[in-house]
């Protein structure tokens, strides 16, 4: 007994000297510009002993004195310093390259060079001082397999983002966007009876660090049920230890139109219709001086419309489209931002100012922003801070596509009616063909003001060297104030005597996580990072909307001031989600990779028997260039191969799909219940399985560099509506039947051209994409469309797809339009009656390929970005096409109607005129089908950089003048006014989210808008 007890005093005595032989070391590693390094081993020389470095570069070690520290990493030179007196030891290690950056994944970070899944990082200064509305905008074309675009030029209008195709064909279609950690609420939350907005619109691109896009399973799966269709991290700003840096940019220019269209004039109009009316009449074998005569009614309706001029010599000639568009559109951007702080706390503050003109009348937007983020380190292993950004944006919007309150509908009005009568009012109806949208401008209000927070806290503790606890509590709060007003000599207020709707939105969201991440170096060749946790949130919409009218004067316009108040109502919705997920990286020998991760969803918006899914992904890479048999190439620098495998979720429906509803129902004057939807508790999340194959390179010590990626994307269970037996009371239910697959190849290419006096890179990215409906459960096409479109989901065919009757051209001999027969048959006949020709698929909203090339060019003090952007393949239907072009009444037609049939023999593909009876202008056919292809100059910027020296003088550590144009040139065969187009009315569903199917349609949709400015940036 003695003896043991000897011994184990023995034992404790040696090891509290070898104890106190140790000691702790510390230190950041970073490289030659100061940038911090994540994930470089640090080895004790000699032994297997050692640590990584953490998102921030810090590291910590225990070890003897006089021992030598080895810091390596794939891609920089490997530095041994020997421990001294000190404590702390900051290393910086040479030969970095764009390959060695940091990326954001999901609950954590992670070097570039060791993805095995597929992200796409655009940094912030890409995004910053871009003169438009909408941040998703400053992305279009820089994030590969990402497409963009917006639904027309109007301000604040919702924007499409699609990555690596659509996934799904009802439920959304959106991908995640998560803000500092934050998952924010991206849906429309405005009237779901007008176009979507867009809440990202809140957000200001010059507060953000970086943008890293979640495109394959293997990155997104750690989000689970809502990373079907990507995942967006947006990382905000903040500060770094040193001196208070102070920044002020100041930028103003105009807008105008991309493009604009050529209308008849009024000799012009009037020749075409007295044409159609007489071709009418020979039609109906009526002589044109018959006052019965199609010719008789036309003089009738072009006096009316001259209101009391003489159009016969032209008199009057408006052109309306002059009217639609403000001449005086300008773009005004102010931001001051301040960072800086110590090793202890750092802190990055802004406040910014965005005043932007749409291009339409009465249409603008305006921000006002601020943000304080703030970072403490309270000791080595305690820190905390929050993110916290407050947003003010005032949307004064116009009426939706397809109305003719709308300015750009103010086309189809008659150049021979003057825009005012001889007392200076407006002229309207009967005097105009249809309601004169001008009145809008002057009696209407449609003003949506929107207050958003988006908080996020958080506190970190390192429970060992290896082990750190995190927790976060993030908050996006979103209030929405939507006033409309019309004057009773307006479109909505006639009648009513003044109406007015007040609707009041506002959404708490909130989010809640707690996660463990653990990092160990192995006897210096197994790596291994952890991180598992658990995440919670929950989101709640309250509605109230109150409609009054009969007001007693105009000049009124609130609420008060209606003697009725004839609507009052308020909704109330919420969903939630409960989560625990897992990540765990291996590498080996420092070329080896592996990352298996997976997310247990449960979400309140699935049926009870379906709560809860899991998601799992894998993925595996091989760096070849740390291999022995290309270990000193000079031409190959870097080589990775990689691969992964997973599934995600799409949990994009409404918030009560699954649950048996019953509303209420008024009866004899008493409330009562009433059954509204059929239950479905099998109802679950659409399944997204994805595979990815890539190849990450660099030659030249990487001064050429890049990535190729091949995917197949496969979504099942596919939420749709199927018919249900009668007996159950009900039509339809939602049921999860249905396949689409997407699959697709993407190239990144980076290159330094040149190096030196002058500088010059180049960045270019290109994606192609096959998106096909492989199943919609026995059915073989869901028919979208109507007497116009031509979107159907139909099996083999893109989502979206146009289906009708191709064009054939004119028949020389009569003028009438042509549709063929048959499409199969050779030759194809043809015939003048539509009802004969056969409906095919006639072209795809989505494009084949899409991308961007960047330049960046510096020489002295000037520098040089020249970004074209490009969307190939596409078509876009004119759906307004029969009133601009085929004479069915008195609208406004284009120039192209001058080359309308005449006389037997002309060749033309534009019919003979007719008033009323229409000749070729059935919206189903592919005669108003057209290329949307494009290629687009979607950023320059040419600026000047004072010289250090003279701006020391003036107290400044920088200052630079800069011109910035955006869609200055667009190159495209679309004969509209833009190819980037999708009419609001159709891509909105009921519940006001965006419907993935009436794509690619353009309906008297404004152009996108060209921006002209100069700015001045100072930094002291």
């Amino acid at each position: 007994m003695k003896k043991a007890l000897l011994l184990c005093f023995a034992f404790i005595v040696l090891a509290s000297l070898g104890a106190m032989a140790q000691r702790t070391i510390s230190g950041k590693v970073t490289d030659e510009s100061g940038e911090p390094l994540l994930g470089v081993n640090v080895v004790i020389k000699g032994t297997t002993n050692g640590t990584t470095t953490d998102l921030e570069g810090n590291y910590r070690l225990q070890v003897e004195e006089g021992a030598t520290l080895v810091f390596s990493f794939v891609g920089f030179e490997t530095q041994e310093i020997t421990v001294g007196a000190s404590s702390t030891i900051d290393v910086a290690l040479g030969g970095a390259t764009e390959l060695d950056e940091v990326v954001v994944v999901g609950y954590g970070a992670q070097l570039k060079t060791e993805l095995t899944g597929n992200i796409a990082k655009v940094d912030g200064e890409e995004l910053r001082n871009m003169p438009v509305p909408n941040f998703e905008q400053t992305l279009q074309g820089r994030a590969s397999g990402v497409f963009i675009e917006s639904s027309n030029g109007k301000v604040g209008q919702g924007i499409k983002v699609r990555i690596r195709g659509a996934s799904s064909i009802t439920a959304d279609s959106q991908p995640l966007f998560v803000v500092d950690g934050v998952p924010i609420t991206t849906q429309n939350v405005g009237n779901p009876a007008e176009a979507v907005s867009n809440p990202l619109s809140d957000i200001n691109p010059n507060d953000i660090a970086s943008v890293e896009v979640l495109k394959d399973a293997s990155a997104a799966a750690i989000y689970g049920s809502r990373a079907a269709n990507g995942v967006v991290i947006i990382t905000t700003r903040s500060g770094k230890p040193g001196k208070t840096k102070y920044n002020i940019n100041y930028q103003t220019g105009v807008n105008s139109p991309t493009n604009r269209r050529e209308w008849l004039n009024a000799e012009e109009y009037v020749d075409y219709i007295l044409e159609a009316a007489a071709n009418s009449d020979e039609l109906d074998g009526v002589p044109t001086t018959d006052p019965s005569s199609w010719t008789a009614f036309a003089i009738g309706r072009l006096d009316r419309y001259s209101g009391g001029t003489d159009w016969r010599n032209a008199e009057v000639d408006t052109d309306w489209e002059e009217f639609a568009y403000n001449d005086d559109s300008r773009t005004t951007k102010f931001d001051l931002s301040a960072s800086g702080g110590s090793e202890d706390t750092r802190f990055y503050v802004s406040g910014s100012y965005t005043d932007q003109d749409g291009i339409l009348i009465g249409n603008g937007l305006k921000r006002l922003s601020t943000r304080l983020n703030l970072d403490h380190s309270a000791n080595d292993r305690l820190s905390f801070g929050f993110n916290s950004g407050f947003i003010r944006t005032n949307i004064d919007r116009v009426s939706d596509d397809n109305q003719f309150s709308t300015p750009i509908q103010l086309i189809a009005l008659a150049p021979i009616t003057p825009v005012r009568d001889s007392d200076g009012n407006l002229n309207d109806r009967p005097v105009t063909t249809y309601y004169n949208g001008l009145l809008d401008l002057e009696g209407v209000t449609r003003r949506d003001v929107t207050f958003r927070s988006l908080l996020n806290s958080y506190v970190s503790f390192d429970i060992t060297d290896d082990i750190t606890f995190r927790a976060e509590v993030g908050a996006d709060l979103l209030t929405q104030n939507q006033d409309r007003r019309w004057a009773d000599y307006t479109n909505g207020g006639e009648g009513t005597n003044g109406y007015a709707i007040s609707r009041w939105a506002r959404v708490f969201n909130y989010n809640t996580k707690a996660y463990v991440n653990y990092n160990k170096l192995i006897n210096s060749n197994h790596s291994i990072d952890f991180t598992g946790g658990f995440d919670f949130q929950k989101s709640e919409t309250s509605v109230t909307r109150v409609e009054g009218q009969e007001f007693p004067v105009n000049a009124l316009k609130t609420m008060a001031s209606a003697a009725d108040i004839a609507v009052g109502t308020g909704t109330l919705t919420e969903f939630s989600f409960l989560s625990y997920f897992g990540r765990v990286n291996y590498k080996l020998n420092d070329k080896y990779l592996l990352t298996l991760s997976g997310r247990l969803d449960g979400s309140s918006r699935f049926g009870a028997n379906n709560q809860f899914g899991f998601f799992p992904a894998a993925s595996a890479g091989w760096i070849l260039s740390e291999e022995s048999f290309l270990q000193g190439n000079d031409i190959v620098s870097f080589l990775k191969l990689r691969a992964s495998y997973g599934i995600t979720g799409n949990a994009g429906i409404g918030n009560f799909d699954a649950l048996g509803l019953y509303g209420a129902e008024g009866y004899a004057g008493n409330g009562g219940l009433q059954p509204t939807q059929i239950p479905n508790p099998d109802l679950t999340w659409e399944k997204n399985s994805q595979l990815d194959i890539g190849f990450d390179f660099g030659f030249l010590n990487d001064r050429i560099n890049g990535e190729i990626d091949y995917y197949v994307k496969t979504s099942t269970d596919l939420l749709l509506s199927n018919p249900v037996p009668g007996t159950s009371g009900f039509r339809i239910q939602n049921q999860n039947i249905g396949e689409l697959e997407n699959r697709g190849v993407e190239i990144v290419l980076n290159g330094v051209i040149l190096e030196g006096p002058v500088s010059w890179s180049s960045s270019f990215n290109i994606a192609f994409n096959q998106n096909e409906v492989t199943d919609l459960g026995g059915q073989q096409i869901i028919d979208g469309g109507s007497s116009r479109t031509m979107n159907v989901v139909r099996v083999g065919s893109a989502i979206g797809a146009f289906y009708g009757a191709e064009y054939a051209g004119v028949d020389p001999a009569t003028g009438d339009a042509l549709w063929y027969l048959n499409n199969e048959a050779d030759p194809r006949g043809t015939t003048n009656n539509f009802s004969e020709a056969e409906f095919v698929v006639l072209g795809s909203p989505n494009p084949d390929y899409i991308g961007g090339f960047k330049n960046n060019i510096s020489w002295k003090n000037f520098d040089l970005n020249i970004f074209f952007q490009f969307v190939q393949g596409n078509m876009v239907h004119n759906v307004g096409g029969v009133f601009q072009s085929a004479a069915d009444w008195f609208d406004n037609p284009s120039k192209e109607i001058a080359n309308r049939w005449r006389q037997p023999g002309d060749i033309t593909d534009v019919p003979k005129a007719y008033l009323a009876y229409g000749n070729g202008g059935q919206g189903r056919s592919s005669r108003f089908l057209y290329d949307g292809s494009y290629i687009r100059l979607k950023n320059l910027t040419l600026g000047y950089n004072l010289p250090s020296d003279i701006a020391s003088r003036a107290k400044l550590s920088s200052a630079r003048i800069y011109f910035t144009g955006v869609n200055l040139l667009t190159i495209t065969d679309y004969p509209l006014w833009d190819p980037e187009v999708s009419a609001d009315y159709l891509t909105v569903n009921a519940d006001g989210s965006t419907n993935n199917i009436f794509q690619g349609n353009d309906f008297y949709s404004a152009p996108q808008a060209k921006t002209f400015t100069v700015g001045v940036q100072l930094g002291f």
